[in-house]
């Protein structure tokens, strides 16, 4: 069992962390309609608090207006996309490594939580996904943007999480692939892990914990 004075719970983020990045999805957009590379990642990096992909994650937005809006401020910035198309991209695949990890933590006894920045989806895009489904239902709880009506990187988020788990900021390790999520998290006091890869990710996670995270 975990040391209740060291680590209580392992947060993750989903994607980019369980499920593949869309990162990689949105560069193969790009190169397939001629537009600059990381294009779109840059449009939601513009008044981030209060864009199109804020307003959506929050859930101030629907799609339709999300689509609308992207496709304004991206012609702002010189190409424009329709929101539409950037929905389509977010699906990654489940990775099983990271499965594999999260249920090694589970067994040891910490308490899990998913916290992810997402946006509204009815039951049918649940069932379309349940690979998705199914890892989702391992977690003691789930953390949605789209739900809770903030999101990461505001530090609320991170509260809630905490406030469910039963847990203290300082009790918690913490992964996410975007350093920006990540700084508030450390500022409460998480112990954080940047994803980049899977494999070093999950070496530093068993190095804290102190337990073996492979099959």
């Amino acid at each position: 069992m975990p040391n209740p004075t060291i680590v209580r719970a392992v947060f993750w983020d989903f994607g980019g962390v369980v499920l593949s990045s869309p990162f990689d999805a949105f560069n193969t957009y790009e190169e397939n309609h001629s537009l600059p590379t990381n294009f779109i990642r840059s449009v939601n990096t513009h008044n981030p608090d209060s864009n199109a992909w804020a307003l959506l994650e929050r859930n101030d937005v629907g799609p339709d207006e999300f689509d609308l809006l992207f496709a304004n401020e991206s012609e702002a910035l010189g190409h424009r996309i329709p929101g539409t198309d950037i929905l389509a991209l977010l699906s990654g695949s489940v990775r099983p490594e990271m499965v594999i990890a999260l249920d090694a933590v589970i067994a040891a006894g910490y308490i899990t939580a998913c916290l992810t920045n997402n946006v509204v989806s009815d039951d049918t895009a649940t069932q379309r996904r349940p690979d998705v489904a199914d890892v989702m239902a391992k977690f003691d709880h789930v953390v949605e943007s789209s739900k809770v009506g903030v999101r990461k990187p505001e530090p609320r988020f991170y509260e809630i999480a905490c406030e469910l788990a039963g847990v203290e900021p300082t009790e918690c390790v913490f992964l996410d692939d975007l350093g920006i999520n990540l700084k508030p998290a450390r500022a409460l006091g998480m112990q954080t892990i940047k994803v980049e890869k899977p494999g070093p990710a999950l070496d530093e996670l068993a190095s804290i914990l102190g337990i073996s995270l492979s099959a």
